[in-house]
């Protein structure tokens, strides 16, 4: 595993499975829960992704990043998928609860936003910070309203999926220039053109610790009378995320509601209106042929409808900061991190506490029932 510099690791056995998380040296295990951070990564990643982050972030803070199960170090065993993405957020709950953490702020990218909202909507959290998350509706399949296109998810779940990424990383096959190699798709599809980092073979090694195993990613694949003619099975984290299994948009009737960040870039062509993970985008692109149209396969509008569930969660009471970061793609953590740690910060309530010379954060939006 490749670790910066004062990054440790270490397995944690809980009462679900074996969990990996890494940590920094020097954190103090008793810090109060006001200062403990718990980052959750992405789909096709793992806790690497965070070190950066976690190097940044003021000693004074506990950081614990956590792999879910299928990535990274944790355990590779199966998703239930009928359950959401509940498998992931028990499976933190529990390693949390075996650190002896009752509640701590939580910061999910990606699939990671998904498991920090369902995180909430069953167990009490500080915070939630967002960074380009999951649309609240899940991946593929829906209208702006969450409202789904078909009864079976037609074109939803594992069969999104490229293949040849997936059997690439089934031989830790990192690739150099096919697009579909992890090492392309990090380049194209998890940051925006012409970002170059000095730690992309991490990043990319983390890409290719998923697990592929049955179960695991992408998951079961089964057939459908609905274009393109597949629909998501009963196992697999892409169909843990499909609309029949996943709605976190209850989160706006929350009674207590922890202040959500919501971050992300307006380069993200994994997580947006017209998006390339979404088959219904790629068949109004002649990629995948013989599309049905917008009337009965339209692209799901992702970012539109994070927005509207933000807006009514705010509308009941809640507090949301939202912070866009132009030309930035599905990673603002790695792309702009003196402004996603900033905004982190001021989230947390971290700047309220402790003097920080950064300057202010002047794309932050924030609304409230104040």
């Amino acid at each position: 595993m490749a670790l910066l510099d004062g990054i440790t690791s270490r397995i944690i056995d809980t009462d679900r499975l074996s969990v990996n998380i890494l940590e920094r040296s020097g954190d103090d295990p008793a810090t109060t829960a006001q200062q403990t951070v718990v980052l959750i990564h992405d789909n096709v990643a793992s806790s690497l992704f965070w070190q950066e982050l976690m190097q940044d972030l003021p000693t004074e803070l506990r950081v614990v990043a956590v792999d879910l199960r299928g990535f990274g170090g944790t355990e590779h065993m199966p998703v239930d998928a009928t359950r959401g993405v509940r498998d992931f957020s028990d499976d933190v709950r529990a390693t949390l609860d075996a650190l002896s953490i009752d509640t701590a702020h939580l910061v999910g990218w990606g699939l990671g936003g998904g498991v920090v909202l369902q995180y909430a909507l069953d167990h009490p959290a500080l915070s939630l910070t967002l960074a380009a998350p999951v649309s609240p509706y899940g991946l593929g399949g829906t209208r702006r309203d969450g409202s789904r296109l078909t009864d079976d998810d037609g074109g939803a779940g594992a069969g999104s999926a490229n293949r040849d990424l997936v059997a690439r990383l089934n031989d830790r096959d990192a690739g150099a220039g096919a697009p579909t190699s992890p090492r392309s798709v990090f380049r194209s599809s998890f940051v925006a053109e012409g970002f170059r980092s000095d730690n992309e073979d991490i990043w990319v090694e983390s890409m290719l610790s998923t697990s592929t195993a049955s179960g695991n990613y992408p998951g079961e694949i089964v057939p459908s009378e609905n274009w393109p003619g597949f629909a998501p099975g009963a196992t697999g984290v892409l169909n843990a995320l499909a609309p029949r299994y996943f709605d976190v948009s209850a989160i706006v009737d929350l009674p207590e509601k922890p202040p959500i960040l919501w971050v992300h870039g307006d380069a993200d062509s994994i997580v947006s209106d017209a998006s390339f993970s979404d088959v219904n985008q790629l068949g109004a692109l002649g990629i995948i042929p013989d599309w049905p149209g917008a009337e009965v396969a339209p692209a799901q509008p992702m970012v539109s409808q994070t927005r509207d569930v933000l807006a009514a969660y705010g509308a009941k009471g809640g507090t949301v900061a939202e912070l866009e970061l132009a030309g930035v793609g599905h990673t603002p953590h790695l792309e702009r991190p003196a402004e996603f740690r900033r905004a982190l910060l001021e989230a947390i309530g971290y700047l309220g506490r402790r003097a920080d010379p950064a300057p202010p954060t002047e794309a932050i939006i924030l609304s409230s029932s104040d």
